[in-house]
This record gives C-alpha cells, sequence and structure tokens, in this order.
C-alpha cells in the first residue's frame, strides 16, 4: 500500500492502514468520490495531519464531521478557505476567541496559523456527502480517529485536548486510558444552539496557553489578524 503521509504520522498509524476496516473505509469513500459530491475535497480530506505531524501536537481541538456546503471544509475541523463565509459555530469560536483574549474579528475563517503552530484539528469523521451532515458517520472512519486520538494520548509529551460538544466529550475516556498527564478542556459546543449553554465563558484560548506555558512550551498565537 503505497504511503499515506510524508511525516510521522506514517509510521505511527501504519498497523491502522493495515486493518480490514480502513480498507473496507477506503473502497466506501473512493465510491462516494465516484459517485456524489463529497467533501472536503479528496486530496484534502487528511490536511490536519499533513500540516501537524504527530510529535509536534501541543493541542487537540476535536470536531464532529465537514461542513457540508460547498467549498467550506478543507479537512481541519472548523476551519474555511480564504473568502468563504464563517459557518456560524467558527463565528462563535471568534466571539469567544475576542472576548478571552482581545482578538479582533478576522476576516477570513482559515486556522492554518493556529495549525502551524501545532494546533490539531481533527474531526471524529472525515468525509460528508454535500448538504448531508452526518452521513459518513458509522462507515469506518470513528474507529480510525479514535485510533488517532489514543496515539496522541500515549505519547509522553503532554498535550491540550479542547472536547466541545457530546460528541467530542465522549473521547475523554480514550483519553484518560492512555494517559493521565494530559490537560482536557471541556465545554459545550460552539454551534448556536449549545454556544450560550456555556461555551461562552469558557476562554479555552487562554486556558490552553496558560497550561503550555506551565509546560514549558511557547504558548499559541491564536489572533488571526
Amino acid at each position: 500500500m503505497k504511503k499515506v503521509f510524508d511525516n510521522d504520522w506514517q509510521e505511527i498509524l501504519q498497523e491502522e492502514f493495515e486493518k480490514p476496516y480502513y480498507q473496507n473505509l477506503r473502497n466506501f469513500i473512493a465510491k462516494e468520490y465516484s459517485t456524489n459530491i463529497v467533501y472536503p475535497p479528496i486530496d484534502e480530506v487528511m490536511s490536519a495531519f499533513y500540516t501537524v505531524p504527530y510529535k509536534e501536537v501541543k493541542v487537540v481541538i476535536l470536531g464532529q464531521d465537514p461542513y457540508h456546503g460547498p467549498g467550506q471544509a478543507h479537512g481541519m475541523c472548523f476551519s474555511v478557505k480564504p473568502g468563504v463565509p464563517h459557518p456560524p459555530s467558527l463565528r462563535n469560536i471568534f466571539i469567544e476567541l475576542q472576548h478571552d483574549l482581545g482578538c479582533p474579528i478576522p476576516k477570513d475563517g482559515y486556522l492554518m496559523k493556529w495549525a502551524k503552530q501545532g494546533v490539531f484539528l481533527l474531526n471524529t469523521v472525515l468525509t460528508v456527502r454535500q448538504g448531508q451532515a452526518n452521513s459518513h458517520q458509522g462507515m469506518g472512519w470513528e474507529q480510525f480517529t479514535d485510533a488517532v486520538i489514543e496515539k496522541l494520548a500515549q505519547r509522553e509529551d503532554p498535550i491540550v485536548f479542547v472536547l466541545w460538544g457530546r460528541p467530542a466529550q465522549m473521547k475523554r475516556a480514550i483519553i484518560e486510558k492512555n494517559g493521565s498527564h494530559h490537560t482536557i478542556l471541556q465545554a459545550p459546543h460552539p454551534s448556536p444552539l449549545s454556544a450560550h449553554r456555556g461555551f461562552f465563558g469558557s476562554r479555552p484560548f487562554s486556558k490552553i496557553n496558560a497550561q503550555l506555558i506551565a509546560w514549558g512550551k511557547e504558548p499559541i498565537d491564536w489572533c488571526l489578524e
């Protein structure tokens, strides 16, 4: 099987790529892309992995499945390409960022600057049909991303895991089972349905940076403009 990644994720996940469920998932995804409109573009499905090598992950932000509108998803949770209007959840993330750290609301919702500093923006499901949220649930992605979370939790170098919303918080057990030295931050999801139940005011960005500094790591420059 050809290499998926040109960084240390390849070795970390090699066993996973060889498991029957992953082969089935690959076949399913190939068929979906050939018969439906699927997001993100196929060469961007693994963008989070290409951008942040395993050993460089400092923060994990966990999303659900990709945005399902045209031009939005590009393989990093919550992020959209430059020029794409901010989806509601991302708008609320930027509102909280402004309240927390004083960062101005950016024009673009492209979170590549965060990723370049070691923020791993992982969805639990990595593909979706156009206009059909959660349409690729239960096809194997969850098993794959659970394995990714497990590998990260097994790392000796500590990580801040950010779990917004119930699906993300269900992964807490995987993290705690594999490493008690990490920090886990939980809050309601930033979507308009739940942001007012405790996401607003949770100050995740300053908490992440305080923990990174306590570990002797470089804090994240969260401001995008």
